[in-house]
Formats: structure tokens, sequence, C-alpha cells
């Protein structure tokens, strides 16, 4: 028979291995929260440093750090849930590039088979964009039972639009050969885009028809997408680049980032689409829904209007929705934390659960969504919005 002392070191022996593992877990959470605080400091300041430090600048600045101050509290509640929760995994390797990572945002676990996915692109002006920025809209459709990886991709200096398009591709491409092993149903996978990753997710799929209607060798298929929703994005450098420079992204940054204006054609999805020999890869793409809000100052919703006329010219199923009185962030910022109902939201869950009956009735019955900042601060932050 072992010594009581023996039983009792056993006993606190395995008493203490799940406390240890949480210890390691929170650690390395906090070590994941710091790195990526870095991260986006980095960001940020690379932006500066690009942009310049004139008064234009310094008030956009001042304007932005109000901005971001009258949203913490929402801002403060995503982040936990985002750097806490279980449901989220985090800088999953894709490929073997800086910035090769997603986070992938999973329903909780059910019984009922695999889930529809949407493949989000973040925004950020080319240079600050970042997983991380579509935590809101991850966890919130994961609550519908929506898997969301969020894509990572090479900003600018560290890449030009060429690798920004090629990332995107190489991300989809992972996810859809990949999300069976999370829950995923990779025969249901939506791409989605906001901003300037609108224009760059618009780019890698109309690459992408464009090769499989060449017959080239893919790894994923245009065709494979269910659908591609851009919100408030622009999809023609041509009408962009005086625009920005206008707003501060000046010329010689824009045609750095965009490979000069030789290359404007090419990564200008809504001229492309003219093209003669663009025709047949048209006919490879999925239903596009534009998404856009009438007082959108950073890309005016002209952008979205323009490009569904091109899409809609090559006979390409496209709907435009547009958001009066909506600005930039109103759409992915402001009515997210606002809870409660919300039209782009809604949109897009019926659209994705549209074929199933047993998904829509759950969203019938669904809670309203809570509210994360309250209305006197959202009003104050969309009156100070650099955006």
């Amino acid at each position: 028979m072992q010594s009581p002392e023996k039983v009792r070191r056993r006993v606190l022996g395995k008493s203490s291995a799940p406390q240890i593992c949480r210890q390691q877990s929170l650690t390395r959470d906090i070590g994941h929260a710091a790195a990526e605080t870095y991260l986006i400091t980095r960001l940020s300041f690379d932006l500066l440093g690009y942009l310049g430090v004139g008064y234009r600048w310094i008030t956009r600045l001042l304007a932005l750090a109000c901005y971001a101050i009258l949203l913490m509290p929402g801002f403060l509640q995503v982040a936990y849930h985002y750097f806490f929760s279980p449901q989220v995994r985090r800088s999953i390797v894709y490929g073997d590039q800086p910035r090769n990572r997603l986070d992938l945002y999973l329903p909780p676990p059910t019984s009922d088979g695999l889930k529809p996915v949407v493949v989000f692109v973040t925004g950020g002006a080319w240079i600050i964009g970042y997983k991380a920025w579509g935590s809101l809209l991850g966890l919130q459709l994961a609550e519908r039972d929506i898997i969301v990886a969020c894509l990572d991709y090479r900003n600018f200096p560290q890449g030009t639009i060429s690798d920004m398009v090629r990332d995107v591709s190489q991300g989809i491409s992972f996810v859809s050969n990949s999300i069976s092993a999370f829950g995923g149903d990779p025969n249901r996978i939506y791409l989605m885009g906001q901003s300037a990753g609108a224009h760059i997710s618009s780019c890698a799929l109309i690459e992408q028809a464009i090769k499989e209607s060449k017959g080239e060798r893919i790894s994923w298929s245009a065709s494979q997408i269910k659908a591609y929703f851009g919100l408030s994005g622009g999809y023609n450098l041509f009408n962009m680049v005086e625009h920005f420079h206008n707003r501060g992204l000046y010329r010689s940054i824009f045609l750095s980032i965009m490979e000069g204006e030789e290359s404007f054609e090419q990564y200008s999805p809504g001229i492309r689409l003219k093209e003669p020999r663009v025709r047949k890869a048209a006919s490879l793409l999925t239903h596009i829904v534009l998404f856009h809000g009438s007082q959108d100052y950073s890309i005016p919703c002209e952008a979205s209007k323009t490009f569904a006329e091109a899409l809609q010219g090559v006979e390409v199923k496209t709907d435009l929705i547009v958001y009066n009185g909506k600005t930039h962030t109103d759409l992915f910022l402001q009515d997210p934390l606002r809870g409660g109902k919300d039209e782009l939201f809604d949109h897009i869950v019926a659209m994705i659960h549209a074929n199933d009956r047993d998904a829509l009735g759950k969203d019938a019955v669904a809670p309203p969504r809570r509210r994360l900042v309250p209305e006197f601060l959202l009003k104050l932050a969309g009156k100070v919005s650099p955006f």
C-alpha cells in the first residue's frame, strides 16, 4: 500500500496540471496580445512616415485618436473576445511569406454538419490592413453559425499590389482546401472585402477567373465561390488616384503601391472586365453584391456604381445596395457596435442561409445583437471621424 504522503503528492500533481495548462495558455494569450499591439503600433507609424507630418495629417490624426477613444468601450469588449475566446483561432499560417496568416472565427460546436464560410479581406489603405480589423464581423457572424476566415496580407512597403493580390489568392486557396478540417463547407465559401480589401479581393477573384478560363493550373476555382460581397470598395485606379491625392494619400505613394500607372488597368477590375479576352472569364464569376454608403467620402459610392455597371455589361449577376446617409465606417463599425437590427448584416446572413431552412429558422428567433457602445458616443464618433 502506498504511503499517504505519496498519494497526496500524486493527487496534487494531477490537480495542478490543468492549472499549469491554464497559466501557460494565459501567458501565450498575453504574449500574443503584446505582439499584436506592437504590430498595430508599427503599422500606424509606417503610415505616418509615408504620409508625412503636415497640418492636414496632424488634424486627421487627432480626429482619429478622438474617434478611437469614443468607440473604445466596444473595441475593448471585442479585443477581449478576440484574444481569449476559445472560438477564435488566431494566426493560422497559410503561406511562406511574412503576414501570410489568418484568423478563424468558429461557431459553437454543434452536430449540424459543415458550416458556410466567409473569407474576409480587411481594408487599411493598402498600408495598415490587418486581420484583426475583421474581428467584430467575425465574432458576430460566428454567432449565426457562419465560419469567418480573416486574411492578413503584406502591406506597403513590405509588398505592393501584386504581392497583396497574390497573398489573398493564396489565403483563399488555403481556406478552400483546408476549411473542412475546421468544420467548414468547401462548397459554401463566400468572399468578402472592405475598402482596400474589397479592391484587392476583387482583383484576386477576377485574376483567378481569367486563369481558369485559359485552362491554367489553379489551386482554387473562382466558380467555387458562392457569392462575392464588396463593401465600400474602389475598383478603378484611374478614378481613385486624384481623389486619394486630395485626401492625403499622395500620388507618388499611391503609384508606388500600385506599381506605377502602367499597372492601373491590370488592377482596375471595372476596366479589366471590358477587355474582349476577359469575356469568357466573366462567365465564371459568381453573384456579386456591392454595398456602399451614400455619404462615403473616403471612397465615393460612384466607385461601386461604375463597377456594377461594368459587371452588368458582361452579364455578371450583380446587385448594388446603397445605404442613404451612411459613411465609410458606419456600415463596418458604428452600425455593428450599435447592436440590434443591422441591414447590411441581415442581408449577408440571409443570402448565406438562403437555402438552409433550419438556419433561417434559427435566424428568425435569434436574440438581438448586444449594443457595445452607447448611442451618444457613436454619434459623437460619427461627427469627429476622419474617414
